[in-house]
């Protein structure tokens, strides 16, 4: 398996594709590094160049894209800063910089978008908060606010006033969905859990946000 993973990589440019027909994103690469790391085999694939391809990424706002020129967007800048941290050069980010265009993704009602003129969505509870919490700036946005948000999109939300979580859950269904008043599906329960854990609500153990 490890040596499927490391043949993927571009000695040229430090890229990863993901799979033989070659499309690369810094997605396929952060997996690449973040399954060898879990390996203890990072060894087998230049993560110097790996690196100098993440810089590449990195664009005027402090964020990253999918590749070098493409736009900013807050799942993309979880992989970077994760493949980042896996390699130990996170001293290479502009940490006040993304720091500022990840706080903006709060929106008036605590919820976080993925970038800018979209919607919230409690799936980036995780992609900006973890990527808060790899540069130290998640004090930067209002966790209290967020874990509201994230807790309105269980089904059967009756009232943020009320702190025993069972007023929240509806125990038929259960889960979290994108925004309030939406289906809970898996995915977004994931997150929205993870996001919480990050903010240290009370109840959940904490999380790796690498």
């Amino acid at each position: 398996m490890y040596t499927v993973i490391a043949d993927l990589q571009n000695r040229d440019t430090g890229s990863f594709a993901g799979d033989e027909w070659g499309e690369t994103d810094t997605r396929f690469l952060y997996g690449a590094l973040n399954a060898l790391s879990l390996l203890h085999l990072t060894s087998l694939v230049d993560v110097a160049q790996a690196v100098q391809y993440v810089q590449a990424c990195a664009n005027f706002d402090g964020g990253y894209g999918v590749s070098p020129g493409a736009e900013t967007h807050s799942g993309q800048i979880f992989t970077c800063l994760g493949a980042l941290a896996i390699a130990g050069r996170l001293d290479v980010v502009d940490k006040d910089r993304l720091g500022g265009w990840l706080s903006e993704r709060q929106l008036d009602n605590g919820g976080l978008n993925g970038r800018p003129e979209k919607m919230e969505d409690v799936c980036y509870s995780w992609w900006v908060v973890s990527s808060l919490a790899m540069i130290d700036r998640i004090h930067w946005i209002d966790g209290k606010k967020l874990a509201e948000f994230i807790l309105q999109c269980q089904v059967g939300f009756v009232t943020l006033n009320v702190p025993n979580t069972d007023e929240y859950q509806d125990h038929e269904m259960g889960g979290l969905a994108d925004r309030p008043g939406d289906a809970v599906d898996v995915f977004h329960t994931f997150f929205g859990i993870a996001g919480l854990s990050l903010l240290g609500h009370a109840g959940l153990e904490s999380v790796d946000p690498v």
